[in-house]
């Protein structure tokens, strides 16, 4: 068991919000056995801290219990078995009293608690309620999340994508007062002996097909509808919403995309299938794929009449097929985990009807799903390569439009406007200043552009 926390730690915890390895009470549940579901889960995926005195908006209220109270506790989580080491103190935070109950990842899974499983599921605890459930989650015990294993090969100081990791802090809400190595302890990147965690790698790092060579996304081309002529193929590597990017970027580039600008505001998009339903097929892919298996990577297909995303591994057994679409498993609890801190999963289970309901409003094709051993989304294309790509203004065009009504705007508005990626939208303005058709004035903080005649 760790050391005991910190002021400055729980700060750190508070101000870093709930995820997987944290959960949050601002007072004593009415039901004990609530607080020891949590401690329960935590032990039976990659441990975690529940802090009883901050509430959901990531403020330290304070609460006291007192030793009657705090006995009652320590029956309840005795209930668990095996027995499991926890440890429960007091902490002064802000001049308030915080409780804090911390576990370690369980050497002995799985635990169990009044004949139940429980597991966490990105922020959530779940218990597993089926024959389904369980099986997965021993077959998962056996070999341990890929996410959860170690990389001894990763230097945190020299492999970490540095500028990624800040992007994070700020889609993740974090302060700049909370160190990177605090917010990497928070989130329990790492292992006891320091060494990165591949979840860790595979969402942080600069390159992590170095480490995990299929851990990649190919987007491929072809002519007509089968895989005869091969007309673009390429290999997106990187942390991975920098995948996500770049194969989003991919897909605008190939589909028919047409635009609606009124004034300097942001243009409205309308892909030809809805680019909602691709993110979330793409990130399902980036989070649920198993990496355990070495023959495949994810995968994009564009074809005349369709496109298809695949990644390895089917549905796992803990979800039927009369649960699929409204019930999320991850094998990598550690990166979805990841994911949900950036908003880009809005509701565990929802991203099937998110996809079908994007598709409907459209008045399109329903998407097709294949779940056994790859798991298949096909959206069908109404309109074809040979239509022809809408035409529209150009992304450097609309950076200048932007910059002309807005000279203070930044790098990450231009960004959020055009939907071009900041590395994107830092190569268009570093390309225009060469070329003399933009200066800057001051600082990156506090200066402006200037369009030059």
């Amino acid at each position: 068991m760790n050391n005991q926390l910190t002021s400055q730690d729980i700060e750190s915890i508070v101000q870093s919000g709930e995820g997987y390895n944290a959960e949050f009470k601002v007072r004593l549940p009415n039901k004990l056995k609530e607080i020891s579901e949590e401690i329960c889960a935590f032990a039976n995926s990659a441990g975690g801290i529940l802090l009883i005195g901050v509430n959901d908006d990531n403020e330290v209220i304070g609460v006291d219990i007192p030793n009657g109270k705090r006995s009652a506790i320590q029956n309840s989580l005795n209930e668990i078995t095996p027995k499991l080491l926890t440890q429960m103190y007091e902490v002064e935070v802000q001049g308030k009293k915080v409780w804090v109950i911390e576990v370690n990842s369980g050497t002995q899974k799985p635990y169990v608690l009044s004949g139940s499983i429980y597991v966490r599921q990105g922020p959530n605890s779940q218990k597993l309620t089926t024959v389904e459930e369980m099986r997965d989650f021993f077959q998962q015990s056996s070999r341990i999340y890929f996410d959860e294993a170690p990389c001894p090969a990763f230097d945190i100081d020299n492999d970490m994508d540095e500028l990624f990791f800040d992007e994070f802090r700020i889609e993740a809400g974090l302060s700049k007062a909370v160190s990177a190595s605090q917010i990497i302890n928070n989130l329990r990147l790492t292992l006891p002996d320091g060494t990165m965690k591949n979840g860790g790698v595979l969402f942080f790092g600069k390159a992590p097909e170095q480490f995990i060579d299929i851990a990649v996304i190919r987007t491929t081309e072809f002519e007509g509808t089968n895989k005869t002529q091969i007309i673009d193929d390429k290999i997106f590597g990187g942390p991975l919403i920098d995948q996500y990017h770049q194969a989003m970027q991919w897909l605008k580039k190939k589909l028919n995309v047409r635009y609606e600008i009124s004034g300097p505001g942001p243009r409205t998009e309308h892909w030809e299938i809805p680019e909602i339903a691709f993110k979330e097929a793409i990130i399902n892919a980036l989070s649920h794929r198993d990496y355990y298996d070495k023959g495949a990577k994810i995968s994009i297909e564009l074809f005349e009449d369709r496109v298809e995303i695949s990644n390895p591994g089917g549905l796992t057994s803990a979800i039927s097929t009369e649960e699929f679409g409204t019930k999320s498993h991850s094998r990598n609890p550690l990166v979805f985990g990841l994911f949900v801190r950036m908003d880009m999963v809005e509701q565990v289970g929802s991203g099937v009807g998110r996809i079908q309901d994007a598709l409907k409003a459209k008045k399109l094709p329903q998407a097709t799903f294949k779940t056994d051993g790859i798991f298949t989304v096909v959206f069908k294309r109404t309109i074809t390569k040979s239509s022809g790509k809408s035409s529209g203004i150009s992304s450097r065009d609309h950076i200048i439009q932007l910059i002309k009504a807005n000279p203070l705007i930044t790098r990450v508005e231009l960004s959020k406007l055009t939907g071009v990626t900041t590395k994107g939208v830092d190569y268009h303005l570093t390309k225009m200043q060469k070329e003399g058709v933009l200066k800057r004035k001051g600082s990156r903080k506090t200066g402006s552009w200037i369009l030059l005649p």
